[in-house]
């Protein structure tokens, strides 16, 4: 764009605004001088836009308030602009209104843009730096790799060096984005561009890596990021066992542009071969599982959401526990539970509505804040396990949508925990075993023996389904009469995607 005479190039990155892309988010601002900080104004500032904000002011960034779709009927942009004012400590006239469907405001926001946002800095002198920030995958030309170029410069038929993994390319084309694809003869400091090599094997290509010049390569490597801790682990398994190393390449693309997609190989007697897959959230799975099927054609089983445990077992082991099925047996001495920070902002009318909501899943009430006369910021502790399922669902139905929520990490604590399993012919079914709270273990039991009876199909004989707490287990056979009981279709209908889990025709309980 042109600003009084002056040709300026503006390299644009959108972010997600949900808290399970919170790390997607991190690796955008590293890459950025500025930040436009996009608020709805007919909803107000949310949690998880907080949070960003507040990530933003961390990396010293630029940071330009806007009220985005002032043109609908709801909107309160006066209200919500002194809330954004009270936040970041600037007069509300400062917060630009804008209407991304009229264009109302949107050249006064580019010209803010270019007065606000530093230049990009580095030295075009001193050796090739380049960062990593993201990948994607293209079936006819391979790994094609975002970078932000820091120091130095990149030349098209110079051979790149890749600090991290050790390894030297010769590329075949060096870019930028605007917003086609473009190439150029190279890349100087402060540019944001892509590199393609023509690798095809994705592990090739990592996120947060330093590229450089083979020919004059940089004493030392750029800071990169932090690597992304999964907060919720659950199973994928193909439908058709045939499909497993579909699955596996499929597994390997995404996480190109996800380096928070983390998995393993897995063994079900139920489901047969399939990943331990760990995501940062449950919406985050939801993606993944929808991206497998759309992109790769996967008819995929989900299992039920599990966190990570850690497990004292009475001869002092410690076991870390992210399926069910890998709970010690024996007596239990301790377990050891996530805990996460929740943030949750609500109109002052459902702050007990929240309350209750809150307690139910085992919350520990912090502090509360008035962000606004009409809305209030909510702070509590509660246990990862109890987010992940359908906490989300029932907030958002308490507070007819109004309440939003975020949160992250906040240590550990001991909990009383226990292992139930479903039993069914007198056979454990381990895709079915979940770790839940002792208070809740019994409704549990009772949920899953309910469910599986309605959707097992009706036999000539009885087939006894039972739910029972781990210990109480005095032996455990095979599972022969199960998988002929529990057929595919039935597993499909337990686990929908992003769902927690959870048929014969009398439900014998041992809860």
């Amino acid at each position: 764009m042109d600003v009084d005479g002056t040709e300026y190039t503006l390299g644009m990155i959108d972010t997600p605004g949900h808290v399970d892309f919170t790390y997607e988010v991190s690796r955008a601002l590293a890459a950025c001088e500025g930040a436009v900080l996009l608020v709805d104004a007919t909803q107000g500032i949310e949690a998880q836009t907080l949070s960003n904000l507040y990530m933003a002011i961390d990396h010293d960034l630029a940071i330009i308030p806007v009220l985005n779709k002032i043109d609908l009927p709801s909107a309160e942009p006066d209200e919500h602009a002194e809330e954004i004012a009270g936040l970041i400590g600037c007069d509300p006239s400062e917060v630009l209104r804008v209407s991304g469907k009229t264009g109302e405001g949107v050249t006064e926001l580019l010209d803010r843009i270019v007065a606000d946002v530093p230049a990009p800095t580095g030295d075009p002198e001193a050796p090739a730096r380049a960062l990593i920030f993201d990948s994607v995958y293209d079936s006819y030309r391979g790994i094609v790799t975002y970078i932000r170029m820091v120091d130095g410069e990149l030349r098209s038929r110079e051979k790149l060096h890749m600090m991290g993994i050790g390894m030297t390319h010769d590329p075949i084309e060096i870019g930028v984005i605007s917003p086609d694809m473009m190439p150029t003869k190279a890349l100087g400091a402060g540019e944001v561009g892509y590199v393609i090599t023509g690798a095809k094997d994705v592990s090739q290509s990592k996120v947060g890596d330093t590229i450089t010049s083979a020919l004059k390569p940089a004493a030392d490597p750029l800071e990169g990021y932090r690597d992304p801790q999964p907060m919720v682990y659950a199973g994928l398994f193909p439908i058709d066992n045939a499909q497993y190393p579909e699955l596996r390449e499929a597994l390997d693309k995404l996480k190109l542009n996800d380096a928070a997609l983390i998995y393993e190989p897995e063994t079900s007697v139920a489901l047969g071969f399939g990943f331990r897959c760990g995501f940062l959230g449950l919406l985050h799975m939801e993606i993944v599982t929808e991206r497998l099927s759309r992109e790769f054609d996967l008819d995929l089983i989900s299992t039920a959401p599990n966190v990570p445990y850690e497990v004292t077992a009475e001869d002092n082991s410690v076991h870390r526990v992210t399926n069910p099925s890998e709970f010690p047996d024996g007596k239990i001495k301790q377990i050891v539970e996530p805990v996460v920070a929740a943030d949750i902002i609500t109109p002052k009318e459902f702050i007990g509505a929240v309350m209750d909501l809150c307690q139910d899943h085992r919350g520990q009430m912090g502090t509360m804040e008035y962000i606004s006369a009409d809305r209030v910021e909510m702070h509590y502790r509660i246990p990862l396990a109890e987010i992940v399922f359908d906490f989300f669902d029932q907030l958002k139905s308490r507070t007819k949508g109004y309440a939003s929520l975020d949160y992250h990490e906040d240590g550990e604590q001991s909990a009383d925990l226990v292992k139930v399993d479903i039993l069914i012919q007198g056979e454990k079914v381990d895709a079915f075993s979940a770790i839940v709270h002792k208070d809740k273990a019994y409704s549990y039991g009772v949920m899953m023996t309910k469910k599986l009876r309605e959707l097992i199909p009706r036999q000539q004989f009885e087939i006894p389904i039972q739910a029972a707490i781990a210990p109480a287990l005095s032996h455990v056979r095979t599972f022969a009469h199960c998988a002929r009981t529990c057929s595919p279709s039935v597993m499909a209908a337990i686990f929908p995607v992003s769902a927690s889990c959870s048929k014969s025709r009398r439900p014998a309980r041992s809860v």
